[in-house]
């Protein structure tokens, strides 16, 4: 799918992306909004995507760039909403392939609610994660009231947003809000192990997965059992698929080639 890339993507954002054994790494360090691009074009559209920050990077959100009143007073929060964070938002479910957010350091705000967004969070010791719109008179936004309820349930999420708490990875973890912690010293190479696993696999079979799991949200179970029928349909058509009866016959790991 294709996001349009505005003039200071292009100068500086796509700058911030690399390709790595079939996985595509974008660092967010600008406005979030910018930094998908046509990802039908790239080498690694059958694979994996990853997004993290810059280290030194604090991911809180449009209004956190306000230094005075008078930006306040000229900052247009729903411009912002409308041109970056929403389309952003959307075309992070749309795209058909996984995205892992590895976490190292402080998501808050709406830096937050980008990772909520993500397929798999995956966070350092050091990671913390919060929803302080509040502290400054706003409301969530990102798709925040829509994701956290539905990972850690209403009670909690109302609890997160309404009293602005940060909570540790090591919390976020246990309370389902992200898929799994690791200590800051074998941090960065356990996600890599998760991205490899990932890309390894049979990617169309995780794109029907990521489809029927967005569907999730707003089908009734007869609904989702239909698109289950559908896109199991789908995937049994796939070479991996025949891949995958193959090697459990042969007693060998599968080689699937996202076919």
């Amino acid at each position: 799918m294709t996001v349009p890339l505005t003039p200071l993507t292009r100068s500086f954002c796509l700058g911030l992306r690399s390709l790595s054994a079939g996985i595509l790494f974008i660092t967010l360090a600008c406005e979030a909004g910018s930094a998908f691009f046509d990802f039908n074009t790239s080498p690694t559209a059958s694979g994996l995507l990853k997004l993290y920050g810059n280290a030194n990077w604090h991911s809180s959100g449009g209004a956190g760039a306000a230094t005075n009143a008078s930006d306040v007073a000229n900052y247009d929060v729903t411009r912002s909403l409308r041109e970056n964070v929403n389309p952003t938002i959307l075309a992070m479910r749309a795209l058909p392939v996984p995205i892992i957010a590895r976490v190292h350091g402080h998501a808050v705000g709406v830096g937050c609610n980008y990772a909520l967004a993500c397929d798999l969070i995956v966070a350092s010791e050091a990671a913390l994660f919060g929803q302080v719109f509040v502290r400054i008179g706003l409301m969530p936004d990102g798709g925040g009231t829509f994701f956290l309820p539905r990972l850690v349930g209403f009670q909690k999420a109302s609890a997160l947003m309404m009293l602005g708490d940060k909570i540790v990875a090591a919390e976020a973890e246990r309370i389902g809000m992200i898929y799994k912690y690791f200590p800051d010293e074998n941090f960065i190479s356990e996600v890599e192990k998760v991205a490899f696993q990932l890309s390894k696999s049979a990617t169309r079979a995780l794109s029907f997965t990521k489809d029927a799991l967005n569907k999730s949200f707003e089908q009734s179970l007869d609904q989702q059992l239909q698109t289950e029928d559908l896109l199991q349909q789908k995937s049994a058509s796939t070479n991996d698929f025949k891949e995958g009866i193959a090697s459990f016959i042969e007693k060998r790991q599968p080689v699937f080639k996202g076919d």
